[in-house]
């Protein structure tokens, strides 16, 4: 169940990316909507949070875990930090704050992925 929910938010969160990027390309700022889109992604991350350690608190090996628990804690707080931010920021730069902190979760969770495949 981890790989294909870390594809589905690394899919969302391209597609947040996107939206994002399509509105500071047109030298819009952050709607509500994609606010709402990020706490949407940020849910989904929330919930492979949980069942990483349910997981890793049933036996499951992790070759690094404090790179890996370091990437988990970071892909939970990129989000809401470029959230406040993108929300009081209110010109083309807070589009660009989620397009970077979209194109950060797909990073992060790829690395993820890598980290926790390596055990």
């Amino acid at each position: 169940m981890y790989i294909p929910l870390a594809i589905a938010i690394a899919a969302l969160a391209v597609l947040l990316a996107g939206w994002a990027a399509a509105r500071a390309l047109r030298d819009r700022p952050v709607v509500l909507r994609q606010l709402w889109a990020a706490a949407v992604v940020e849910a989904a991350i929330a919930v492979q949070v949980v069942i990483a350690v349910v997981v890793a608190a049933g036996g499951e090996p992790i070759l690094e875990p404090a790179t890996f628990w370091g990437y988990a804690a970071a892909t939970l707080l990129i989000l809401p930090i470029a959230a406040a931010w993108a929300f009081a920021e209110r010109s083309r730069w807070s589009s660009v704050v989620l397009v970077v902190a979209g194109v950060t979760v797909v990073f992060l969770q790829w690395r993820l992925l890598q980290v926790w495949g390596a055990a």
